[in-house]
């Protein structure tokens, strides 16, 4: 198992030094998804909610999220990122499951990865989905937020 990074001496947190890592070409992609009522779902499908575009609206809050990530996690470095792509892909079962599936592809090229923008950004859009259909049914479920690979950098490339 690796060494913990974020800590000094002293035990306290620290934020990591990059300035000897190389600069490499990194990507990251997460996955997240929200679970939403059949009303819901044709809702978004036809575009009829008064807030607008849901999945445009929550595109735009995820890329954003990932542009943000280190206001976000206090040990993050701002990074200059190079690309942000949400994708969406509804999974249903009707009657009644109806599961926006989101994935977040981050691109980089700097000392440090962008496992944690992707991850970010699929967990702000999941929130920005909820955020815009929740006058409708406050009952919707985000579900499990995870990496699912990344490569670049010196711990190498990671695949779920």
């Amino acid at each position: 198992m690796s060494e913990l990074t974020h800590f000094n001496e002293q035990g306290r947190a620290k934020m990591v030094d990059i300035s000897e890592k190389e600069v490499t070409s990194r990507i990251a992609v997460a996955h997240s998804s929200i679970k939403v009522n059949p009303e819901i779902y044709t809702k978004i499908i036809e575009g009829s909610f008064k807030k607008g575009d849901v999945l445009a609206v929550a595109q735009v809050a995820g890329v954003m999220a990932a542009k943000n990530t280190s206001d976000w996690i206090p040990m993050c470095h701002p990074l200059q990122l190079t690309g942000v792509d949400i994708t969406f892909q509804w999974e249903t079962n009707e009657p009644d499951h109806y599961e926006l599936h989101i994935e977040a592809t981050v691109k980089t090229t700097g000392k440090t990865g962008v496992e944690m923008e992707a991850l970010t950004a699929a967990s702000a859009t999941a929130l920005t989905i909820y955020d815009m259909c929740k006058a409708v049914d406050k009952g919707m479920i985000i579900g499990q937020t995870f990496l699912v690979q990344k490569s670049g950098g010196k711990s190498g490339d990671f695949s779920r």
